[in-house]
């Protein structure tokens, strides 16, 4: 299983606040890992291409949402479109719904709101790094593999490419074919530290875990809507 103080994980820290970014890697620096910070977004993209020509690209990044030069949102949406095997977690003071929305729609594996303590930023990257890295373990439904130790959801060998959220969320209904969840019961499971989200919010997971799904598989539609009521997985329709 991963462990931070064995393999050395580099994580980029994008955050122009020099006091946050600093305190923030010696507490990364301390639980083993190599941190590296940039202040501006313009120069992100640069140094993830350098570093990874180089065989050295971060397992994740810690990306701000407000930035000068480049937004977080749109750096998000580059690096999951060009770096897809590099984590992304979101830190930003701006907590209204849309925001949260946007950022995981974008491809974020999780988001920290500010203010947030340095300990609680070494735990949320240990475990989005474990859920990324830890060996396979699958298990398959109908052509669908769900790789619950790696976090990874594979149509005929195919890698759904699926953020945190949208795994869980598949993982959740996978496991009861049929069963009808409400959108509550699914906010449930998919947020465990019970923050507060919108139906909407949900309802956009779907959207994009459909979309994913359907880039592989254009013929079937395994996630059902069920009208006022929520979703169902009804796998070989």
């Amino acid at each position: 299983m991963h462990d931070a103080d064995t393999v050395h994980d580099r994580v980029l820290i994008v955050e122009d606040e020099p006091k946050i970014a600093r305190l923030v890697a010696d507490y990364l620096e301390g639980s083993g890992f190599t941190a590296d910070h940039l202040d501006h977004g313009d120069a992100v993209l640069p140094w993830l291409e350098t570093h990874s020509a180089e065989g050295q690209p971060p397992a994740l990044v810690l990306l701000d949402l407000m930035l000068p030069g480049t937004d977080g949102l749109t750096l998000c949406r580059e690096i999951r479109r060009r770096w897809p095997g590099v984590a992304i977690i979101m830190l930003t003071a701006r907590v209204e719904e849309v925001d949260r929305l946007l950022g995981l729609e974008l491809g974020a594996d999780d988001y920290i709101c500010k203010p947030f303590s340095p300990r609680e930023v070494v735990a949320r990257v240990k475990a989005v790094l474990r859920r990324s890295q830890a060996a396979p373990h699958a298990e398959a439904d109908d052509g669908l593999v769900l790789d619950e130790e790696g976090w990874r959801a594979l149509a005929d060998g195919r890698d759904l490419e699926l953020t945190a959220v949208e795994f869980q969320l598949l993982k959740v209904m996978m496991h009861a074919p049929g069963r009808i969840f409400s959108r509550d019961q699914l906010m449930d499971h998919m947020y465990r530290d019970h923050r507060i989200v919108s139906e909407r919010t949900v309802d956009s997971h779907v959207k994009k875990l459909r979309r994913k799904i359907a880039e592989a598989w254009p013929e079937r539609e395994v996630i059902r809507s069920v009208y006022g009521v929520g979703y169902k997985y009804q796998p070989g329709e």
